[in-house]
């Protein structure tokens, strides 16, 4: 077998390395914190002194999109250059600082005298996560499954095949001389096997799918493995009456363009009505300074003229356009969030901390804002070193998924020959006590 890549062909042959993959998870649930973040030195120092190499091959993957007309937005995620290298190394220089997730004890207590219950944090085992575009998402991935002990099939898009390649070469070298399994990182690489891995039901325990509505839709349409993740991106932000308006523009304006293609960027914005006739002039006017063209229901076009939009149109743009509406009060608002929005990120302007708190509770999405842009919602601005993706699901993490998301738990019971028999009958009686 390919040290670098899963084999190749039939669904068997996948699912076969993905047995032997789980079986070596307990394994790698158990390295010691310092190999783990040994590991991840390495890799940082392997990125580092192999950057030529990187960027050479994303060179060639660019040019390649650009022949294929892959659009803009899409461009600039696949770009990979020293920002991103420098951002991804200093996200795994963060991570290794976090304390060590694994056999973390959340519960402590006595059953019956020499019945002791513990429950303790572990990993989940074995994950397949699927990105498109993004070639730093691999290390942010691969980085956060080692410092958690688990063990990951990565399988990125084919716009960024000769990048993920070599990252994944650097990755995978850096773990084996640092002592960890082998097995504990697998590249797929051919679109083929994102089917096979799906069948993989019982031997991976988690998929995490990261790129476009479609995808992610698909990827949860076609498989019995869990799916963490979230389909779309479509944040808002509310400008209450009372808000600081200078402060929106400026909010305003880094959700929607410091990275226009990101599931965190606004893409619709609501309006009090009672500021409406002062604030979209001002609106309308910063945007247009930074390239972004507004659509707008009925009662934006009456005081801005912009092109229409219906109760349908309220979608994730990830190019320079964005939804306008205005709205009688906060309890519209979150209305509209609530029945429009995907439960990603939305936030609110205002001076009135009524408002604030009104809105922040009533809204129902993973990451709830006051006075602060939507491009916040990220691991590693959170200080989890990176993420592995965004999930709205209310099950098992939510929000940025950082190292905790990526461990479940387990119950330890330590007894002295009690058996149940015994409490049945009343021979014995429970006698809890926390520890």
């Amino acid at each position: 077998m390919n040290s670098n890549s899963l084999s190749k062909g039939t669904i068997m042959s996948i699912r076969d390395d993905a047995r032997k993959m789980k079986l070596k998870a307990p394994y790698m649930a158990n390295a010691s914190i310092e190999d783990r973040n040994k590991a991840l030195r390495m890799i940082s120092e392997a990125l580092k002194a192999g950057a030529d190499k990187i960027f050479a091959a994303n060179a060639e993957d660019m040019a390649e999109a650009e022949k294929n007309g892959v659009p803009g937005a899409v461009l600039k995620r696949l770009k990979f250059d020293e920002g991103k290298l420098k951002a991804s190394t200093d996200g795994i220089e963060s991570l290794i600082g976090i304390e060590d997730p694994i056999g973390r004890i959340t519960l402590h207590r006595q059953l019956d005298e020499g019945l002791v219950l513990t429950r303790i944090s572990c990993p989940i085992g074995v994950i397949g996560v699927i990105f498109e575009a993004r070639p730093d998402a691999m290390i942010q991935i691969a980085s956060l499954c080692i410092k958690s002990g688990n063990c990951a099939i990565l399988k990125g898009g084919k716009e960024t095949k000769q990048t993920n390649k070599e990252i994944f070469a650097l990755i995978h070298e850096a773990v084996k001389s640092a002592g960890l399994p082998e097995e504990c990182l697998y590249q797929a690489t051919s679109h083929s096997e994102i089917d096979e891995l799906l069948d993989c039901y019982g031997d991976v325990d988690l998929i995490i799918p990261r790129g476009s509505n479609t995808f992610v839709r698909y990827i949860m349409d076609n498989t019995r493995i869990p799916v963490m993740g979230h389909a779309d991106g479509i944040c808002h932000i509310y400008v209450d009456k009372a808000a600081d308006q200078d402060m929106a523009l400026k909010i305003i304006t880094d959700a929607k363009i410091q990275y226009t293609a990101a599931c965190n960027a606004v893409e619709t914005i609501l309006v009090h009505k009672d500021i409406a006739d002062e604030f979209l002039p001002k609106l309308n006017d910063s945007m247009g300074k930074v390239g972004v063209t507004l659509k707008g229901d009925s009662a934006t076009r009456e005081i801005i003229p912009v092109e229409a939009i219906g109760e349908e149109g309220y979608i994730e743009y990830l190019s320079l356009m964005a939804s306008v509406k205005v709205v009688d009060d906060v309890v519209e608002a979150v209305t509209h969030i609530n029945s429009h929005g995907s439960h990603h990120t939305d936030a609110i302007i205002t001076e009135d901390d009524t408002a604030a708190s009104q809105f922040m509770q009533l809204t129902d999405s993973a990451g709830v804002y006051r006075n602060c842009s939507t491009r916040f919602a990220d691991g590693f601005r959170y200080g989890f070193g990176a993420e592995v993706g965004i999930s709205t699901s209310k099950l098992h993490a939510r929000g940025p998924v950082g190292l905790d998301g990526l461990m479940t738990y387990k119950y330890m019971l330590n007894g002295s020959g009690q058996i149940v028999d015994d409490y049945a009958k009343g021979v014995r009686e429970f006698r809890f006590r926390d520890l």
